[in-house]
Protein backbone atom coordinates (compact mmCIF):
# COMPACT_ATOMS: atom_id res chain seq x y z
CA UNK A 1 0.00 0.00 0.00
CA UNK A 2 1.37 3.40 -0.98
CA UNK A 3 1.81 6.25 1.46
CA UNK A 4 1.59 10.01 1.25
CA UNK A 5 2.79 12.88 3.42
CA UNK A 6 0.69 14.56 6.09
CA UNK A 7 1.07 18.33 6.22
CA UNK A 8 0.75 20.25 9.49
CA UNK A 9 -1.10 23.53 9.85
CA UNK A 10 2.28 25.21 9.33
CA UNK A 11 2.71 23.52 5.96
CA UNK A 12 5.45 21.17 7.14
CA UNK A 13 5.52 17.40 6.68
CA UNK A 14 4.54 15.90 10.05
CA UNK A 15 4.24 12.22 9.08
CA UNK A 16 2.82 9.78 6.56
CA UNK A 17 -0.46 7.94 6.08
CA UNK A 18 -1.54 4.92 4.03
CA UNK A 19 -3.46 5.84 0.88
CA UNK A 20 -6.84 4.01 0.77
CA UNK A 21 -7.49 1.47 -1.94
CA UNK A 22 -10.17 3.69 -3.50
CA UNK A 23 -7.42 6.00 -4.77
CA UNK A 24 -6.00 3.19 -6.92
CA UNK A 25 -9.16 2.81 -9.01
CA UNK A 26 -8.64 2.69 -12.76
CA UNK A 27 -8.99 6.08 -14.46
CA UNK A 28 -12.19 6.05 -16.56
CA UNK A 29 -12.82 9.52 -18.02
CA UNK A 30 -15.68 8.18 -20.17
CA UNK A 31 -17.71 6.95 -17.19
CA UNK A 32 -16.88 10.10 -15.19
CA UNK A 33 -18.20 12.36 -17.95
CA UNK A 34 -21.28 10.18 -18.36
CA UNK A 35 -22.14 10.39 -14.64
CA UNK A 36 -21.58 14.17 -14.41
CA UNK A 37 -23.62 14.94 -17.52
CA UNK A 38 -26.46 12.69 -16.29
CA UNK A 39 -26.51 14.48 -12.92
CA UNK A 40 -26.69 17.84 -14.70
CA UNK A 41 -29.52 16.63 -16.93
CA UNK A 42 -31.47 15.28 -13.95
CA UNK A 43 -31.21 18.65 -12.25
CA UNK A 44 -32.73 20.58 -15.13
CA UNK A 45 -36.02 22.35 -14.55
CA UNK A 46 -38.71 21.66 -17.17
CA UNK A 47 -39.50 24.68 -19.29
CA UNK A 48 -41.68 25.52 -22.26
CA UNK A 49 -43.81 28.17 -23.89
CA UNK A 50 -47.48 28.82 -23.18
CA UNK A 51 -49.75 26.40 -25.07
CA UNK A 52 -51.24 29.21 -27.19
CA UNK A 53 -48.18 31.44 -27.48
CA UNK A 54 -48.20 33.23 -30.82
CA UNK A 55 -51.82 32.25 -31.49
CA UNK A 56 -53.63 34.84 -29.40
CA UNK A 57 -54.51 37.24 -32.23
CA UNK A 58 -57.60 38.19 -34.13
CA UNK A 59 -56.64 37.17 -37.67
CA UNK A 60 -58.18 36.64 -41.06
CA UNK A 61 -57.01 35.89 -44.59
CA UNK A 62 -57.59 38.18 -47.56
CA UNK A 63 -58.15 35.28 -49.90
CA UNK A 64 -57.23 35.22 -53.59
CA UNK A 65 -56.99 38.03 -56.11
CA UNK A 66 -54.76 40.56 -54.27
CA UNK A 67 -51.39 39.44 -55.51
CA UNK A 68 -50.19 38.54 -52.00
CA UNK A 69 -49.74 35.28 -50.18
CA UNK A 70 -52.80 33.74 -48.60
CA UNK A 71 -51.66 33.73 -44.96
CA UNK A 72 -53.24 34.84 -41.72
CA UNK A 73 -53.00 38.57 -41.14
CA UNK A 74 -54.00 40.88 -38.29
CA UNK A 75 -57.65 41.69 -38.75
CA UNK A 76 -57.02 45.42 -38.31
CA UNK A 77 -53.78 45.47 -40.33
CA UNK A 78 -51.85 43.82 -43.09
CA UNK A 79 -48.90 42.24 -41.28
CA UNK A 80 -48.78 38.44 -41.51
CA UNK A 81 -48.82 36.53 -38.20
CA UNK A 82 -49.61 33.27 -36.44
CA UNK A 83 -48.30 30.79 -39.05
CA UNK A 84 -44.76 29.50 -38.33
CA UNK A 85 -43.69 30.28 -41.91
CA UNK A 86 -44.27 34.00 -41.32
CA UNK A 87 -41.59 36.39 -40.11
CA UNK A 88 -43.74 37.45 -37.15
CA UNK A 89 -45.46 34.10 -36.69
CA UNK A 90 -45.32 31.59 -33.88
CA UNK A 91 -42.51 29.08 -33.38
CA UNK A 92 -42.88 25.89 -35.36
CA UNK A 93 -41.60 23.53 -32.63
CA UNK A 94 -41.41 25.36 -29.29
CA UNK A 95 -39.95 23.70 -26.17
CA UNK A 96 -42.43 21.48 -24.34
CA UNK A 97 -42.83 21.24 -20.58
CA UNK A 98 -43.54 17.52 -20.84
CA UNK A 99 -40.13 16.74 -22.39
CA UNK A 100 -38.17 14.31 -20.21
CA UNK A 101 -34.55 15.40 -19.66
CA UNK A 102 -33.63 12.61 -17.22
CA UNK A 103 -30.75 10.28 -18.02
CA UNK A 104 -30.33 6.92 -16.35
CA UNK A 105 -26.96 5.59 -15.19
CA UNK A 106 -26.36 2.19 -13.62
CA UNK A 107 -25.54 2.16 -9.91
CA UNK A 108 -22.28 0.31 -10.49
CA UNK A 109 -21.26 2.90 -13.06
CA UNK A 110 -21.99 5.71 -10.60
CA UNK A 111 -19.76 4.02 -8.03
CA UNK A 112 -16.96 3.52 -10.54
CA UNK A 113 -17.26 7.16 -11.64
CA UNK A 114 -16.97 8.48 -8.09
CA UNK A 115 -13.99 6.29 -7.20
CA UNK A 116 -12.30 7.02 -10.50
CA UNK A 117 -12.74 10.79 -10.03
CA UNK A 118 -11.38 10.38 -6.50
CA UNK A 119 -8.33 8.54 -7.82
CA UNK A 120 -7.71 11.33 -10.35
CA UNK A 121 -7.28 13.81 -7.48
CA UNK A 122 -4.28 11.75 -6.36
CA UNK A 123 -2.61 11.94 -9.79
CA UNK A 124 -0.40 15.02 -10.14
CA UNK A 125 -0.43 14.72 -13.92
CA UNK A 126 -4.25 14.71 -14.08
CA UNK A 127 -4.48 17.67 -11.70
CA UNK A 128 -1.96 19.70 -13.70
CA UNK A 129 -3.62 18.77 -16.98
CA UNK A 130 -6.88 20.20 -15.65
CA UNK A 131 -5.18 23.59 -15.27
CA UNK A 132 -4.45 23.73 -11.54
CA UNK A 133 -1.20 25.29 -10.37
CA UNK A 134 1.01 23.92 -7.57
CA UNK A 135 4.63 23.23 -6.64
CA UNK A 136 6.36 20.13 -7.99
CA UNK A 137 7.27 19.14 -4.43
CA UNK A 138 3.64 18.60 -3.37
CA UNK A 139 2.77 14.95 -2.64
CA UNK A 140 -0.58 13.60 -3.83
CA UNK A 141 -3.13 13.01 -2.50
CA UNK A 142 -2.72 16.13 -0.33
CA UNK A 143 -3.46 15.26 3.30
CA UNK A 144 -3.41 17.70 6.23
CA UNK A 145 -3.80 17.28 9.97
CA UNK A 146 -7.27 17.34 11.50
CA UNK A 147 -6.44 20.68 13.16
CA UNK A 148 -6.87 22.22 9.71
CA UNK A 149 -10.65 21.90 9.85
CA UNK A 150 -10.75 23.94 13.08
CA UNK A 151 -9.18 27.05 11.50
CA UNK A 152 -11.52 29.99 11.76
CA UNK A 153 -9.70 32.69 9.75
CA UNK A 154 -9.49 32.94 5.97
CA UNK A 155 -5.99 34.45 6.14
CA UNK A 156 -4.74 31.38 8.03
CA UNK A 157 -6.06 29.04 5.34
CA UNK A 158 -4.35 31.14 2.68
CA UNK A 159 -1.11 30.93 4.63
CA UNK A 160 -1.33 27.12 4.86
CA UNK A 161 -2.02 26.82 1.14
CA UNK A 162 1.03 28.98 0.42
CA UNK A 163 3.19 26.89 2.77
CA UNK A 164 2.06 23.61 1.19
CA UNK A 165 2.59 24.98 -2.32
CA UNK A 166 -0.95 25.26 -3.70
CA UNK A 167 -1.62 28.94 -3.03
CA UNK A 168 -1.00 29.72 -6.70
CA UNK A 169 -4.25 28.02 -7.62
CA UNK A 170 -6.36 30.29 -5.42
CA UNK A 171 -4.68 33.29 -7.07
CA UNK A 172 -5.43 31.77 -10.48
CA UNK A 173 -9.12 31.54 -9.59
CA UNK A 174 -9.14 35.08 -8.21
CA UNK A 175 -7.59 36.55 -11.34
CA UNK A 176 -9.79 34.44 -13.60
CA UNK A 177 -13.09 35.83 -12.27
CA UNK A 178 -14.78 37.42 -15.28
CA UNK A 179 -18.17 38.65 -16.41
CA UNK A 180 -20.25 35.83 -17.81
CA UNK A 181 -21.27 35.88 -21.46
CA UNK A 182 -24.97 35.67 -22.23
CA UNK A 183 -28.19 36.23 -20.35
CA UNK A 184 -26.84 34.88 -17.09
CA UNK A 185 -25.72 38.44 -16.33
CA UNK A 186 -29.38 39.32 -15.80
CA UNK A 187 -30.14 36.26 -13.68
CA UNK A 188 -28.09 36.82 -10.54
CA UNK A 189 -24.97 35.06 -11.88
CA UNK A 190 -23.07 37.92 -13.47
CA UNK A 191 -19.57 36.59 -12.75
CA UNK A 192 -17.94 33.28 -13.61
CA UNK A 193 -15.21 32.06 -11.24
CA UNK A 194 -12.81 29.21 -12.12
CA UNK A 195 -12.89 26.11 -9.93
CA UNK A 196 -10.07 25.89 -7.39
CA UNK A 197 -9.29 23.78 -4.30
CA UNK A 198 -11.75 21.24 -2.88
CA UNK A 199 -11.38 20.78 0.88
CA UNK A 200 -12.67 17.43 2.16
CA UNK A 201 -13.31 17.13 5.92
CA UNK A 202 -15.04 14.65 8.19
CA UNK A 203 -17.02 17.03 10.44
CA UNK A 204 -20.00 18.90 9.02
CA UNK A 205 -19.82 21.54 11.77
CA UNK A 206 -16.13 22.35 11.24
CA UNK A 207 -15.24 26.09 11.30
CA UNK A 208 -13.39 25.72 8.00
CA UNK A 209 -16.75 25.82 6.20
CA UNK A 210 -17.08 29.50 7.05
CA UNK A 211 -13.43 30.49 6.94
CA UNK A 212 -12.94 29.11 3.41
CA UNK A 213 -16.19 30.54 2.05
CA UNK A 214 -14.58 33.79 0.85
CA UNK A 215 -11.77 32.11 -1.09
CA UNK A 216 -12.58 32.24 -4.84
CA UNK A 217 -13.26 28.84 -6.36
CA UNK A 218 -12.69 26.98 -3.06
CA UNK A 219 -15.35 24.53 -1.82
CA UNK A 220 -15.60 22.55 1.43
CA UNK A 221 -17.38 19.19 1.58
CA UNK A 222 -17.63 16.23 3.89
CA UNK A 223 -16.78 12.69 2.82
CA UNK A 224 -20.47 11.73 2.97
CA UNK A 225 -21.45 14.44 0.47
CA UNK A 226 -18.67 13.78 -2.04
CA UNK A 227 -19.91 13.08 -5.55
CA UNK A 228 -18.50 12.88 -9.04
CA UNK A 229 -19.63 16.42 -9.88
CA UNK A 230 -17.52 17.87 -7.05
CA UNK A 231 -14.46 15.74 -7.76
CA UNK A 232 -14.65 16.31 -11.52
CA UNK A 233 -16.51 19.59 -12.26
CA UNK A 234 -17.87 19.64 -15.78
CA UNK A 235 -16.84 16.02 -16.24
CA UNK A 236 -13.11 16.89 -16.27
CA UNK A 237 -11.36 14.78 -13.63
CA UNK A 238 -8.30 15.83 -11.65
CA UNK A 239 -9.50 18.54 -9.27
CA UNK A 240 -6.99 19.89 -6.78
CA UNK A 241 -8.24 18.44 -3.48
CA UNK A 242 -7.06 18.67 0.14
CA UNK A 243 -8.13 15.91 2.54
CA UNK A 244 -7.94 15.90 6.32
CA UNK A 245 -6.47 12.82 8.00
CA UNK A 246 -9.85 11.75 9.39
CA UNK A 247 -11.44 12.20 5.96
CA UNK A 248 -8.85 9.86 4.44
CA UNK A 249 -9.73 7.33 7.14
CA UNK A 250 -13.41 7.51 6.23
CA UNK A 251 -12.63 7.09 2.53
CA UNK A 252 -10.72 3.94 3.48
CA UNK A 253 -14.02 2.48 4.68
CA UNK A 254 -15.70 2.87 1.28
CA UNK A 255 -16.92 -0.45 -0.06
CA UNK A 256 -18.65 0.74 -3.23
Amino acid sequence: MTQTNIYSVKGEVSGTVDVPEAFSTQYRPDIIKKAVHAAAANGRQPYGSAPRAGMRHSVSTWGKGRGVSRVQRFKDGKRATQSPNNVTGRRAHPPKVEKIWDQKVNKKELGIARRSALAATACAECVRKRGHQFDDSVSFPIVVEDDFQNIGRTADINAIFDAIGIGYDVERAKEGRKIRAGRGKMRNRKYRTPVSVLIVVSDRDAPVFKSAANLPGVEVETVNTLNTGLLAPGGDAGRLAVYTKSAIAQIGEWTH
